[in-house]
């Protein structure tokens, strides 16, 4: 590569970085001005403090971590059974979970009202814990896409016709092939859609709100609409989130390149 090439790549590199982190760091900067004439974390104390932020906040991760069980109960066995069975079928369900990225979540959640309002047949927002399914769902429905392609990608790295085959051979049911040998060798996939939907979920605005439940992301445009310095402060934890779910992604993969590299 030449001398030029690479100053090229550096500038490039730095101004990418740039773009991205000078709005950050003014964001953080503000957000310790709480105190007049210090930097302070003021902000950040009365946010965490705050005992409507941990109840939305606990929220919020209940219903990503029931998001991520009903994410994995519905892809793993969807995307498995496509690449066994029915591999002619892959693009119409490749279609069918990146639906989600074309319709609205307000279109979704319309839907859902529509259809379940209290004077329909199944009237789930007539209680706490029907909305909360509801929630669930819509949480479910917008992860597809990230949760299904990281659940395909992982199955692309083994055999999966070898290893049903292996299994049924000892006398494995289906269920015991998802669950002791299927999971187990697309688990580093798993985790990372996993942790997309975690980030998703907690920084949802438009399902929670118009289905009226406690959870962060109504939360935070409250916050921002009367707070002076809470809402940057809050925003940067949403940031420090979001960032920590794409780390923990790296992390996975790396630890799971380590891992086949050793066993190798």
């Amino acid at each position: 590569m030449s001398l030029y090439a690479r100053i090229t790549g550096w500038i490039v590199l730095l101004f990418g970085l740039s773009y991205f982190a000078l709005p950050l760091l003014g964001l953080t900067e503000f957000s310790l001005k709480a105190r007049r004439g210090v930097y302070s974390f003021d902000a950040y104390a009365k946010i965490i403090g705050d005992p409507e932020f941990q109840a939305t906040f606990s929220y919020s991760v209940a219903m990503a971590l029931v998001t991520i069980i009903m994410g994995i109960l519905i892809v793993v066995p969807t995307a498995f059974w496509v690449r066994l069975r029915m591999p002619w079928a892959r693009p119409y369900v490749e279609f069918v979970t990146l639906l989600p990225l074309v319709i609205p979540a307000i279109v979704i959640v319309f839907g859902y009202i529509r259809l379940y309002n209290t004077s329909s047949w199944l009237p789930l927002t007539g209680s706490v814990m029907g909305t909360n399914l509801l929630l669930a769902f819509g949480y479910t429905t917008l992860a597809l896409p990230y949760m299904y392609r990281a659940v395909d990608t992982g199955l692309r790295t083994i055999d999966v016709g070898t290893l049903t085959e292996a299994a049924q051979s000892l006398g494995a049911g289906w269920a015991t092939i998802l669950g002791r040998v299927i999971l187990p060798n697309v688990l580093v996939a798993v985790m990372s859609g996993a942790f997309l939907t975690f980030a998703i979920v907690i920084g949802e605005f438009t399902l929670a709100a118009l289905l009226d439940r406690p959870a962060f992301g109504p939360y935070l445009q409250r916050i921002g609409a009367n707070k002076p310095y809470e809402p940057f402060a809050l925003s940067v934890i949403s940031f420090a989130i979001t960032w920590a779910c794409m780390g923990l992604i790296q992390l996975t993969n790396r630890l799971s390149k380590h891992t086949k590299a050793a066993a190798r």
